[in-house]
């Protein structure tokens, strides 16, 4: 029985929920500034700060896609983080420039839309690196979650490795040990063994190859050239220049425009198929029925 699909953390779900968060958070806040002016025996209308606590989020809500996909394109791991931890200060530096210069707009044009007066009291230097200061906490705060939720993923997700053969192990044949015949997935401390038959197709993502086995996708670092090496060309064909496809898992070719095609897996996936490589996919589907 193959493992559990893992749960998916989808963007737009993810989104809703920072939104929840940071709304709320911003509403209580709102109400704690006016209990703090009462103390003080100060007038403050509720609105004002509503007004300075919404613009922020807004403009971190507006920012938080653009950060969350740098996260995936340069992750923190073991062997990165202090290669790129400067990196990351720049990028904090440049979020919380966009940040307040968003956040002091739309208070001026909330307030002007008020026929209000918008006063900041604070020179522009001094606003921006007082700004920064609580701005680069709440960066590495995102930065962080984002990176402990990718991780936990992974973990649900599991990770493919090749199997290393056992060192009494009888000497094989270059070909037999460039073919292995299973991999081991890791997933939640647990070793699972995948044929290699089960693969239905393999997609090139970055420093990665994501298996699809069952309908579940292990990713195995390795690069989609050197896998192929390891498989055998008579079954797994190059379908695109990120895709290589189990023939004996297709269920059927559907011609498109242009050239290509769509293939249509017994899994119920589609990959596509570029123009170039239809002709040789053809071949090696008829090379393969024929077998």
């Amino acid at each position: 029985m193959p493992p559990a699909a893992p749960v998916r953390w989808r963007p737009a779900t993810r989104f809703l929920v920072w939104s929840a968060i940071l709304l709320t958070t911003a509403v209580a806040n709102a109400f704690v500034e006016v209990m703090d002016a009462q103390r003080r025996g100060d007038g403050l209308p509720l609105w004002e700060p509503m007004i300075w606590e919404l613009s922020s989020v807004v403009m971190i809500l507006l920012t938080l896609p653009l950060l969350w996909w740098g996260c995936q394109r340069w992750p923190l791991h073991a062997d990165t983080w202090k290669r790129r931890l400067p990196a990351y200060l720049l990028a904090s530096v440049a979020w919380s420039l966009v940040h307040v210069v968003g956040m002091m707009a739309l208070r001026h044009a909330s307030y002007a839309a008020l026929g209000q007066h918008y006063e900041d009291g604070s020179p522009w230097p001094t606003r921006l690196v007082y700004e920064y200061l609580k701005d680069v906490r709440a960066f590495f705060s995102f930065v962080a979650i984002e990176h402990f939720f990718s991780w936990f993923g992974r973990r649900r997700q599991g990770e493919a490795h090749l199997l290393a053969a056992p060192d009494d192990a009888p000497t094989a044949e270059p070909a037999d040990v460039a073919r292995p015949e299973r991999f081991l997935v890791r997933k939640l401390g647990r070793d699972f063994l995948v044929a290699t038959a089960d693969i239905e197709y393999a997609q090139a993502a970055g420093n990665y190859v994501n298996l699809r086995v069952r309908g579940h996708d292990y990713p195995l670092r390795s690069t989609m050239a050197a896998l192929e090496e390891r498989l055998d060309p008579a079954i797994f064909v190059r379908a695109h220049r990120s895709w290589v496809v189990n023939v004996r898992r297709l269920v059927s070719i559907e011609p498109l425009d242009g050239g290509e095609a769509l293939l249509h897996m017994d899994d119920g996936g589609r990959v596509p198929c570029s123009r170039r490589q239809l002709p040789s996919f053809r071949q090696a589907l008829a090379a393969q029925a024929t077998g």
